[in-house]
This record gives structure tokens, C-alpha cells and sequence, in this order.
């Protein structure tokens, strides 16, 4: 018998299967996905020129109700370091949280795609911006060419926290950027659940709120190898598109991105996988109680364990990040079996 409860029937040198919470990168590809790309196996025209590349601009603008431009690139590093290349130029900065993807997480891509441009680092709970920080910030640059001035702001929804952004908050700092003559970028990885939790329509949490372009993840919400760049300012499309050969990422055989990112919103998927992943999050979350660091808005929770409970539930096959000292990370995915999510709660009530 293992730690908390679990009885292992097999041979007693079998290791018990890991129970995997570390990261929704790490799920399956749902099967609508891989429906579309059997469907999409098939000679066609090359790179993005094929029927399916070509009809992403008409779908997104009909999920976002404005006429948008939509182009599938391979990562979300990708996604977010084009879109905001569109933005800035290398002279400029953007402001973003100092925990923000784009800054700890990204090896200096932002930077390498935008030619240098600079990261200016704002602060607020949860890894979330507010206009007052962002205001502080910007207001403390000198308005001459010895310090860089910043032309957009970079905000993720939901954040590393898991916390989300309400369309109140993005309309916020994106009448900010409006008075500052600033561009807005949102990063999207997890914009599924975001949308997902608030129930609101993606207009409202993007282009109505202000927002010029968006990195729209798939990949972690079930998607194989597709995330999305949507401009809501469809003439920062037309350099994206060079910049985007110019970086390696214009696949040749670009109709299998294209056809599953339409898998994912015919129908919507891409809110049914978000929905599945939250309520994976907020059952385990119920189980955590006051260990919780930050409300469980979206599909992370965050636990503050010692390392001698980090351990045991390891012990028990449990798999996750340590976030930093005494804290850990916990991602639901939107194929998480049921099982592992009641077991994984049940370690954590029992701790």
C-alpha cells in the first residue's frame, strides 16, 4: 500500500503511473484535433495560401464580432514575441509585470524578435498589472532619448497566478494605453479559461476592453503544435507576416495548423477543454483550504506545502512544479482523468 490510501495490485517492482499536475502542455490533443488533421492529410496548396489558412481571418471575426486578421504560428513564444514585434520598435519598451511570461520565461525572445526593444517591469499582486502601476511607471521615464519610452503594455490573462482579468480591468489599462498612445497586448496562453470562468464574450475581454492584438493559445487547451496571433488592428498583419517567414516560423504544410485551430472552435471546444481543466482546479482547490496562495480563477492552483508534504504527496504519484520555496504549482488540463483529480484532493485534505 502507498502513502495515502493507494493500493498498487501490480508487481511490487512496477512503478506507479505519475499523476501528472506539473503542466497543461503536458495533455493529450483532443479528438477533434486529431480528426482534423486526418481530414486535412491530403495534398494542398503550401504554406499558409490553403483553404483552411485562409479562412481563419472570417472565423475569428466572427467569434470576436469584428473584422480581424488571424494568422497560426507554431508557439506561443512565437505568438507573443511577433505580436508585440508588430508594436514597438527597437528604440521602444513595453511595460509588463515582472513576473509576466514574456520576461521570466521566454530566454529574451520578446527582445530577440523585437530587435532589442526593452521590458520595463511593473509590479501588483498576482502577477497582474493595474493602471496605477503602470501609470508610476511610465510617468517616471524622462521624455528625451536618453531613456526608452515605452509604446505598448503586455498584460496575460489568465496571469502566472491563474488569476484573471475582468473586461472592467482590461477597459482600465487599455483607456490607459489609449491616453498615452500605448498598444495593447494581451497573452492568451490560457485565454480559454480565462473566458471560460467569466462567462463574457471574447469581445469583451479583447477589442471592446481596448486590447490591439492577442496571443490566443490552443495548444495547452488541447491543440497539437497551433497557437493563434489575432490583430484586432489588421494592419499590424501585413509585416507579421514577413516577420514571420523571416523567423522560421511560416510552416510549409501550414493547413494542419489552420485546420486545428478550427477543429478547436467549431462548435467550441476550445471553452468546453477550458471549462473541463477550471473545474478539475477549483474541485482540488476546494480540498486546499487556506493552503491556497491565490484565489483558483482559472486551471493553476497554488499551495504553500513544505518540502516534507511536497514529498509525500510525490510519494503517492503526484507530479508538480516547486514555484518557489514552500509553494507549489498544481495545472489541471482538460483531459485530467477524474480519478487522479479526486485522489490528488483527497492527498492534499489529508496532509
Amino acid at each position: 500500500m502507498t502513502g495515502g490510501g493507494r493500493v498498487d495490485l501490480r508487481a511490487p517492482w512496477a512503478p506507479i503511473p505519475p499523476m501528472r499536475f506539473f503542466s497543461d502542455n503536458a495533455a493529450g490533443v483532443c479528438p477533434e484535433v486529431m480528426a482534423a488533421l486526418a481530414a486535412a492529410n491530403h495534398p494542398d496548396t503550401a504554406y499558409d495560401g490553403d483553404a483552411l489558412s485562409q479562412s481563419l481571418d472570417a472565423a475569428f471575426s466572427a467569434l470576436f464580432g469584428t473584422e480581424v486578421a488571424a494568422l497560426w504560428i507554431s508557439s506561443g513564444t512565437a505568438a507573443n514575441a511577433l505580436s508585440l514585434a508588430a508594436m514597438v520598435q527597437p528604440h521602444q519598451a513595453v511595460i509588463c509585470h515582472a513576473e509576466a511570461h514574456i520576461q521570466a520565461d521566454e530566454c529574451g525572445a520578446p527582445e530577440f524578435y523585437t530587435g532589442g526593444a526593452k521590458l520595463l517591469l511593473a509590479q501588483g499582486a498576482g502577477a497582474k498589472l493595474k493602471p496605477d502601476a503602470i501609470e508610476a511607471l511610465a510617468a517616471s521615464l524622462r521624455q528625451n532619448v536618453h531613456q526608452v519610452q515605452p509604446a505598448a503594455i503586455s498584460i496575460t490573462n489568465a496571469t502566472e497566478y491563474g488569476l484573471v482579468y475582468t473586461p472592467d480591468e482590461v477597459a482600465a489599462i487599455g483607456d490607459l494605453a489609449k491616453r498615452r498612445g500605448l498598444a495593447l497586448h494581451m497573452d492568451g496562453a490560457r485565454f480559454a479559461n480565462a473566458v471560460a470562468t467569466l462567462g463574457c464574450a471574447p469581445a469583451d475581454l479583447t477589442w471592446r476592453a481596448g486590447v490591439d492584438a492577442l496571443s490566443f493559445g490552443f495548444v495547452k487547451n488541447g491543440g497539437m503544435t497551433a497557437e493563434a496571433i489575432i490583430f484586432f488592428r489588421p494592419d499590424l498583419a501585413a509585416a507579421t507576416r514577413y516577420r514571420r517567414k523571416r523567423a522560421g516560423h511560416l510552416l510549409s504544410k501550414g493547413r494542419f495548423a489552420a485546420a486545428q485551430i478550427l477543429a478547436m472552435l467549431d462548435g467550441d471546444v476550445w471553452l468546453r477543454n477550458a471549462r473541463a481543466a477550471n473545474a478539475a482546479a477549483a474541485h482540488i482547490a476546494n480540498a486546499a483550504h487556506d493552503r491556497l496562495l491565490h484565489p483558483v480563477e482559472a486551471n493553476e492552483v497554488f499551495l504553500r506545502l513544505t518540502g516534507a508534504e511536497a514529498a509525500a504527496l510525490r510519494a503517492q504519484g503526484f507530479e508538480f512544479y516547486d514555484w518557489v520555496p514552500g509553494v507549489a504549482r498544481l495545472v489541471c488540463s482538460w483531459d485530467q482523468p477524474a480519478a487522479e483529480v479526486e485522489a490528488l484532493a483527497a492527498a492534499i485534505g489529508a496532509l
